[in-house]
């Protein structure tokens, strides 16, 4: 308990206090770039592109081993992982458009291709005699605790940046969601938005590597604004309110990591978002299950007596 105190607090050591505030960060920026994949129905996207990422990374890996001698460099690392998830998203956009097969189908295609050829990859780096292999596995569930002091600090740094380019475009994709028609008739071309909102998406996925894990990184951009939907009817109020879901389950999950070391981030930062969802589902003012349920045995007792009463004279 002491332990996971201090990890709350920040006083677990300077990586732990670093990488909580990545992951504070970065779930808070999870929840503004999943509220408009939600309102835009691009949620599946994410969990291609999240699966996308291994092969680019096993093969960043190896480029590394091969030309500096050192596979563990973070920044090529991300490069790979950036420009394989890129690859995917293209040929999820590219199979889709061709209208031979649902979009769906076109997810599912590209992530188990990807995705297996990613899984062959990271068995072949696993099979050689050279150090730092066994750290790629962290990329799949994300680890803070275990993560280098360099390696904090840019994703941390990162997750605050990413924030704030998604909030400074909040207008051009607000229309992208809401009213693309309006978009296109002043000069905003929808496919350069879906673009953007795509790229967005991979950026986040790239930076969430350490932290979340490519397994996971779906969850945190759709939990916490599933969570805020339960709770807001407008976007004014949806998109702060995702972030702050996204930022607490990034806060609880990685203290609770730092503070258990055999826990891996991811897990438990998608823990904590299960639990904050589940939690709005049951309580939630309007759309909770309490609130329906209330609602409508009070709608059966107005409709018993008015038939108790009988027909109008």
């Amino acid at each position: 308990m002491e332990s996971l105190i201090a990890a709350l607090l920040l006083g677990a050591g300077y990586n732990s206090a670093v990488a909580t505030v990545g992951a504070t960060f970065l779930g808070a920026a999870g929840g503004v770039v999943g509220t408009f994949l939600l309102l835009r129905r691009r949620v599946m996207l994410a969990d291609a592109a999240s699966h996308a990422t291994l092969p680019g990374l096993v093969l960043a890996f190896l480029a590394g081993l091969s030309l500096f001698g050192e596979g563990r460099i973070l920044p090529l690392l991300l490069l790979g992982a950036a420009l394989s998830a890129a690859l995917g998203g293209l040929a999820v956009h590219a199979v889709a458009a061709t209208r031979r097969i649902g979009e769906d189908a076109a997810i599912a295609s590209v992530l188990a291709t990807f995705y297996g050829a990613g899984t062959l990859l990271l068995s072949y780096v696993q099979s050689l005699p050279v150090g730092g292999r066994a750290g790629l596995e962290r990329f799949l569930l994300g680890s803070a605790a275990g993560t280098l002091r360099t390696e904090a600090e840019l994703v941390a740094g990162l997750a605050l940046l990413f924030l704030l380019l998604v909030l400074l475009l909040t207008k051009e994709l607000r229309l992208l969601c809401f009213d693309p028609g309006f978009a296109e008739a002043h000069g905003w071309s929808t496919a350069r938005l879906d673009l953007l909102l795509t790229g967005l998406l991979l950026a986040f996925l790239v930076i969430g590597l350490q932290t979340v894990g490519s397994v996971l990184a779906l969850a945190l951009v759709v939990l916490p604004p599933a969570a805020a939907r339960l709770w807001a009817d407008r976007l004014g109020r949806m998109l702060p309110l995702a972030a702050a879901i996204g930022a607490l389950s990034g806060w609880l999950g990685a203290a609770f990591s730092a503070a258990l070391q055999r826990l891996p981030t991811g897990p438990a930062i998608v823990l904590v978002g299960a639990v904050l969802f589940f939690t709005s589902l049951l309580v939630a003012p309007r759309r909770g299950v309490v609130a329906v349920a209330v609602r409508r045995a009070r709608l059966r007792r107005t409709l018993g007596r008015g038939a108790a009463s009988g027909p109008l004279s």
